[in-house]
């Protein structure tokens, strides 16, 4: 089969690019992000111009008759072009194509910033005597004054006054913005040095030596023609960015969006105002996740159309939801699909609310909330059920303790939704289910809040019941976030280092459970054998409520009692195992004694500990 080519190369004159720039007839895709150049890198690459060295090679993409995004003139053009639609749109080489807009085309100031950063206004001139000495520093010839024309030095003092055409005569500095145009700047340049022979040879040499560089410089440039596929655009695009910023998919699909008159970012904007402000555990969900989720069951849809439904372990499925099919959306397929998107991540939301979790900043993996709002959307009132909320709830805590969402991981999500969905209407289970696997030795290196499963054993203590501290009820929504319930030690810090226990044991997930704020100041640095009697005390209740209240939390109370922090560790860390297993559905085979022998010894993997602890 002939393979017809979607690109060529070719060479165009510089001023003829810079006048396309100016006439509208090449602009920006609305991707593209704004203007970045400093002063300094625009001086450095006038100056390379000046002396015909190459700036490298400029991408355009062919504009044809079925724009494939939404167009955006480059900066410091009129805004009247707005209305033009361009013959090309630059992909690679808009910093480049902008500094040098603004100095050699724009009869104003060009806005630009100092090293610092500093927004400013500047003039660019060439130093006509200094660009014309072979031993001066051609990028020292390049110079930038502030928009009144007038470098001040000391005590506010001039030092360079270029702020008329007189002073720039006087100084032989030529502005170059008059580049493409030198004829009106010589004729008055000679008039003023009324016509001096060596002020004429100086000015020929210049024009020779300079101007005529400018008028002459050729640009490589890579055209991609119209037929090129609009996802191996936005993939060539970041191939050769070399702004520093990366795209992401939300952006390019705003602009391809665009050019199809519909403004994604205000939808999503507008969705994410009502799911958030009525749910705080999806405050950190971001554009690119709702995006996955519709693109999830975009493809599993087109998929059943075309007779292919039926979950297969022998292969991956054709669901996806990678960068690529998220950029071949159709307006029409993100309209059919994103209100059902959104009711799917509110009983995400509320399926969360279930099982305690109730923050963005508890929740274990904001990724899983892709491919579980995606099931929740399919299943519709299945969901439900009691039955399938179990079966769902297994498949969360198995993703959530087998730690299986870091990373790439949009094969499983790929997995995730017709396996889980096929689960819940009495299939097989989920390969997530199968892969997932807890180690004895994990529990003793849970430590911080960036772990996805010391986040889920925090939610499961309260999931399965544990009671609040101060006034002995259940923690609800409500009293989580009335009494500012989060994770605190049991046996304080302050405490345990007196005692000679090192942090990787005190500062395990073992030795933390979910307590108020107002409870967590009441224990203080104070042994167990303290704070107890002064919480029985101030909750007026009785030893045997206590003793429930502590039982609730997996903590045996006659070892808080005594303050033995081992005994405390070990029989606690047997007790949560025991929780990780019912979340699971599957049996965690260890020695009894387990944490015994970690209590008293450093063998286990404390390099895990300290990773995790700097991470």
């Amino acid at each position: 089969m002939t393979r017809v080519a979607t690109f060529d190369s070719t060479k165009r004159p510089l001023q003829e690019m810079l006048g396309e720039i100016d006439s509208g007839k090449m602009q920006l895709p609305d991707f593209q992000r704004s203007w970045v150049w400093d002063d300094t890198r625009i001086k450095s690459l006038l100056a390379s111009i000046s002396a015909a060295f190459p700036i490298g090679a400029i991408m355009l993409l062919e504009t044809g008759r079925n724009a494939l995004f939404k167009p955006r003139p480059i900066r410091g053009t009129d805004p009247r072009l707005e209305d033009v639609r361009p013959e090309a749109l630059v992909l690679d080489g808009q910093q480049r194509l902008t500094a040098l807009y603004g100095p050699l085309m724009q009869q104003r100031p060009v806005s630009t910033r100092s090293d610092r950063g500093r927004r400013m206004k500047r003039l660019y001139y060439i130093d006509m005597k200094m660009v014309l000495d072979d031993e001066a520093d051609r990028d020292e010839a390049i110079i930038s004054v502030p928009e009144d024309g007038v470098v001040k030095g000391f005590w506010q003092r001039s030092v360079l006054d270029l702020s008329s055409r007189e002073r720039e005569f006087a100084e032989e500095h030529f502005p170059l913005n008059q580049i493409f145009d030198s004829a009106s700047w010589r004729q008055g340049y000679y008039k003023y040095w009324e016509y001096d022979q060596e002020k004429i040879e100086r000015f020929d040499s210049f024009e020779n030596e300079v101007i005529k560089r400018f008028e002459q410089y050729q640009v490589p440039i890579i055209k991609l023609t119209e037929e090129t596929p609009k996802e191996a655009v936005c993939l060539v695009f970041e191939k050769v960015n070399t702004g520093g910023v990366v795209l992401n998919v939300f952006e390019l699909l705003t602009a391809s969006f665009a050019a199809d008159n519909f403004q994604l970012r205000d939808d999503w904007e507008a969705r994410e105002c009502r799911f958030k402000e009525a749910h705080p555990v999806l405050d950190n969900l971001e554009n690119d996740d709702f995006l996955q989720s519709v693109t999830l069951l975009v493809t599993k849809n087109r998929r059943q159309s075309s007779g292919e439904g039926g979950v297969s372990r022998d292969r991956a499925p054709a669901i996806s939801c990678k960068r690529r099919d998220i950029l071949r959306l159709e307006v029409e397929d993100y309209e059919r699909w994103a209100d059902r998107v959104e009711e799917g991540l509110v009983r995400a939301a509320r399926l969360l609310h279930s099982q305690k979790i109730f923050r963005a900043k508890d929740l274990p993996y904001r990724t899983q909330l892709i491919p579980l709002s995606a099931i929740l959307v399919e299943l519709g009132d299945l969901a439900e059920t009691e039955g399938a909320r179990q079966k769902i709830a297994r498949w969360y805590w198995c993703g959530v303790l087998g730690e299986l969402y870091g990373g790439a991981i949009e094969t499983r999500f790929a997995r995730d939704l017709p396996e889980v969905v096929d689960m819940v209407r009495g299939g097989e289970e989920p390969v997530t289910i199968e892969d997932a696997s807890f180690s004895p030795n994990r529990l003793l290196t849970l430590r911080t809040r960036n772990s996805a499963a010391y986040k889920g054993v925090y939610a499961l203590l309260m999931r399965e019941g544990c009671l609040d501290f101060r006034t002995g009820e259940s923690i609800e929504a409500q009293t989580f976030f009335d009494d500012s319930i989060d994770i605190h030690h049991i046996f304080p810090k302050a405490w345990c280092r007196k005692q000679g226990i090192e942090a990787g044991h005190y500062n395990s997930i073992i030795n933390k459970t979910a307590i108020s704020a107002r409870t967590n100041r009441k224990i203080g640095s104070k042994p167990p054998s303290e704070y107890l009697k002064r919480l029985k005390r101030d909750a007026g209740v009785g030893e045997e409520a206590l003793n429930g209240i502590l039982r609730s939390h997996c903590i045996d109370p006659e070892k808080l009692r005594t303050d033995d922090f081992w005994g405390f560790f070990a029989a606690r860390g047997e007790q949560l195992l025991r929780l990780i297993e019912r979340a699971m559905g599957k049996e965690i085979t260890h020695d009894q004694s387990h944490f015994q022998q970690a209590s008293h010894s450093d063998e286990y993997d404390m390099g895990a500990v300290i990773w995790e602890e700097q991470s």
